[in-house]
């Protein structure tokens, strides 16, 4: 059960589309309770199609306690013929936790970062006592793993894995875009992903970059907020929001850009970046990345080798991270390339069937 699956995109959805998909092909038999978050469904039903699993979509309803009862009920249907239950995401943990209380089954929680990193106290007791009911927790970064881990006694990390296979066919045509060097992020264009952080911190790397340009690929959410800040600054024509593109177009922008970036930053609603796939995706195509401390990032970055980890909002940290990568880019390109395929789900995978049955 996921809070997220594709085709719209996601992290959590990301996860679980290639948890299933590979345990599927390791033998296991597969269902998958999700929602449908595009207004007509029409998305979900050619992607669910072409599947080799059941997805089971909850319809979506502007009156949204339909939907809870609704993933409920399918949760108890799926659990009739089930032997283990994995559940990722905020509802999920609830959902899972309370039909434990009825079916005798091993539960297994999949922990991101923000769905356990609540501020607010009533969110923070219910999801507690949640993982709580769970006989195993798995987080995909030591991060995650320290919010829970004086919650429950039984944390493994596993981390975030990428599907290889997508990218080997992919074209080597590269995008025409501006800069040099060209700065990249792939994410949801929000306060946690870290454009904002990026956006801030031109005006000083412009001085020693004059001609650096930063894009950023993902739905534009905050992209009107954003951009007026960077209107204040004087730095909107160093900046280009590409808006959402498709799978098939994103290697074009990982092959033709110099450093991916992702400042991530904690909201105060507790919204953190629990890893990072982003980051391993870009690796694949030999980008070396920049990353934030103090979040799962940490975990998807080898810092000195991949990539640099600095203080989110440390300017002087970002211009020396750049400098650095671009020395001694061969090396770091390298670097980046072997790091991805340790993270293959070819071998992600494994690690879970063995959590799993342990």
């Amino acid at each position: 059960m996921t809070s997220e699956f594709p085709p719209q995109p996601g992290g959590i959805g990301n996860h679980a589309y290639y948890l299933a998909k590979h345990l599927e092909a390791e033998g296991l038999q597969v269902a998958v309770i999700a929602d449908q978050r595009s207004v007509s469904g029409e998305e979900e039903v050619a992607f669910d199609s072409l599947l080799k699993f059941e997805v089971y979509r909850v319809a979506l309803r502007q009156l949204r306690i339909r939907m809870y009862f609704k993933r409920i009920i399918l949760l108890f249907r799926q659990l009739k013929a089930a032997d283990l239950v994995l559940a990722s995401g905020k509802f999920s943990l609830w959902s899972v936790a309370f039909a434990s209380l009825f079916y005798k089954r091993r539960y297994v929680a999949v922990i991101h970062g923000s769905e356990v990193n609540f501020t607010k106290k009533g969110l923070k007791i219910a999801v507690n006592l949640s993982l709580k009911r769970f006989s195993k927790l798995i987080a995909v970064s030591h991060y995650t793993k320290d919010l829970v881990s004086t919650i429950h006694p039984h944390v493994e990390v596993i981390p975030n894995g990428i599907d290889t296979a997508i990218f080997e066919a992919a074209s080597s045509a590269k995008q025409d875009l501006k800069g040099s060097p060209k700065l990249l992020t792939v994410g949801n264009v929000t306060e946690r992903k870290g454009q904002l952080n990026v956006i801030k911190q031109l005006p000083e790397l412009l001085k020693a970059y004059p001609n650096l340009h930063y894009h950023c690929v993902g739905l534009p959410t905050q992209r009107r907020a954003f951009l007026k800040v960077a209107e204040t600054l004087k730095v909107d024509g160093h900046i280009t929001f590409h808006g959402r593109i498709s799978d098939a177009d994103l290697p074009s922008f990982l092959l033709s850009c110099d450093v991916f970036v992702m400042l991530s930053s904690s909201t105060k609603a507790g919204d953190v970046e629990g890893f990072g796939i982003a980051l391993l995706e870009a690796n694949y195509f030999g980008l070396p990345c920049i990353g934030a401390k103090g979040c799962g990032i940490e975990d998807a970055i080898y810092d000195n080798k991949t990539g640099r980890l600095i203080s989110h909002s440390n300017v002087a940290e970002f211009k020396d991270a750049i400098e650095d990568i671009l020395s001694n880019y061969e090396n770091y390109k390298q670097n980046a390339k072997d790091w991805s395929f340790q993270h293959s789900w070819s071998f992600i995978v494994k690690r879970y069937i063995k959590a799993l049955e342990s």
